[in-house]
C-alpha cells in the first residue's frame, strides 16, 4: 500500500501526542487530523475513521468501543490503546513478543489491542515461565510496580506539575489501586496464562516517564531448580528480539540500584533476574509511554503496514 492514511483518534491526549510525535516526520504515510473543536462530532469522526486505512484509538474505553462500531462495516484496520478490547478474542493482543511468530499475527490482523504499560512488563516476565511449565498456571503471584506520572494522562500530569492546581499532589511517591483492582489485571491474568488473579500493587513516582515492574518469587514456589534455569527460559523466549533485552546474570548481579527512568524516551524494555539460590526478583524496566504505550502502538502499526 502506497502512503496509507492514518488517523489517530484522540490525538490531543498524552498517548496520542506521543504517537503523532513518532509519526509526524515519516514520508511513507499520510496523517489525517481532526480539528480540536470537531473531536466530539460523531459524524466527523465516523467519516475520518472510514477514510483512514489505519485508525489508532487513544480514547476512553466507551469511546473506543464506539469508534470500533463506526468502522465495523468498512475496511479500516484499528489499533486500540484503551483497555476496551484487550481480552476480546476477536482482537489480537499487540505485544509482539508474546510468542514466536506473534508479530506475523499482528501484521495480518484487522483489529489489534495495544497492551497496557504495567501489563507489558508483567506478561513479559510471567508468560515464558507458565508457557514452559517453570511456573504453575495456578500460582498465586504478587506484582509490584512504579510508574512515571504521565501514565495517568493530562489530569494527573497537571496535579503533579502545577502547584497552583487545587487538586495538586505534593507527595514524591504514592500508592494507588489499594482495593487491589486495576484495569490491567485482566490482561495480565489472560496473557500470563494464569488461572488465579495476581495481587497487583501499583504506585506512581514524581518523575514523568519510566517504569519498574517486579515479580518476586521463592525459587521453591517454581518448578525450576536454579536461577540459571529461569534466566535461560527468558533468554530463549526473547532471543533475537530488537525491543526486549534480557540482562545477563552477571550484569544483573552488578546492579545495586535500578533507576525507574533509565529507559525514558526509549521504546525498548530491559529484563533482569535478580536474586540468590533461594529467592528471585524478576524485573522489567521500560518507559510507560514508550514500550508501555505509544512506542508499542507504533511497533504494531509498522507490522500492520508491512503486512
Amino acid at each position: 500500500m502506497s502512503n496509507p492514511k492514518i488517523y489517530v483518534d484522540g490525538e490531543h491526549g498524552t498517548t496520542g501526542l506521543q504517537i503523532l510525535d513518532r509519526l509526524k516526520s515519516r514520508e511513507d504515510i499520510n496523517l489525517l487530523s481532526m480539528p480540536h473543536e470537531e473531536r466530539r462530532n460523531p459524524d466527523a469522526r465516523r467519516a475520518l475513521l472510514n477514510e483512514a486505512d489505519f485508525g489508532v484509538l487513544c480514547l476512553p474505553d466507551d469511546a473506543s468501543r464506539e469508534a470500533a462500531s463506526m468502522v465495523a462495516d468498512g475496511n479500516t484496520r484499528l489499533i486500540d490503546a484503551s483497555t476496551a478490547h484487550r481480552t476480546n478474542p476477536d482482537w489480537v493482543f499487540g505485544f509482539k513478543e508474546l510468542d514466536p511468530g506473534h508479530d506475523e499475527v499482528i501484521a495480518k490482523a484487522r483489529f489489534v489491542s495495544n497492551p497496557g504499560c504495567y501489563s507489558t512488563g508483567a506478561i513479559a516476565l510471567i508468560r515464558p515461565l507458565t508457557q514452559n511449565a517453570l511456573l504453575d498456571k495456578s500460582s498465586l503471584l504478587s506484582i509490584n510496580a512504579v510508574s512515571g506520572y504521565t501514565g495517568g494522562g493530562k489530569s494527573l500530569i497537571a496535579r503533579m506539575e502545577d502547584e497552583a492546581n487545587d487538586d495538586a499532589i505534593s507527595a514524591p511517591h504514592f500508592l494507588y489501586a489499594t482495593g487491589l483492582t486495576h484495569k490491567h489485571v485482566p490482561e495480565i491474568t489472560t496473557y500470563g496464562l494464569l488461572e488465579n488473579t495476581p495481587l497487583f500493587s501499583p504506585s506512581v513516582g514524581r518523575f514523568p516517564q519510566g517504569m519498574i515492574v517486579q515479580l518476586p518469587l521463592h525459587l521453591s514456589a517454581t518448578n525450576a531448580t536454579t536461577r540459571e534455569e529461569i534466566h535461560a527460559c527468558l533468554a530463549a523466549h526473547y532471543d533475537g528480539s530488537p525491543h526486549v533485552r534480557l540482562a545477563s546474570l552477571d550484569e544483573s548481579a552488578s546492579v545495586s540500584r535500578l533507576d525507574a527512568a533509565a529507559l525514558a524516551g526509549k521504546d525498548t524494555m530491559d529484563l533482569h533476574v535478580f536474586g540468590n539460590e533461594h529467592q528471585l526478583n524478576l524485573v522489567a524496566l521500560l518507559d510507560n509511554l514508550g514500550k508501555g504505550a505509544s512506542g508499542a502502538c507504533v511497533q504494531a502499526l509498522d507490522l500492520m503496514l508491512a503486512g
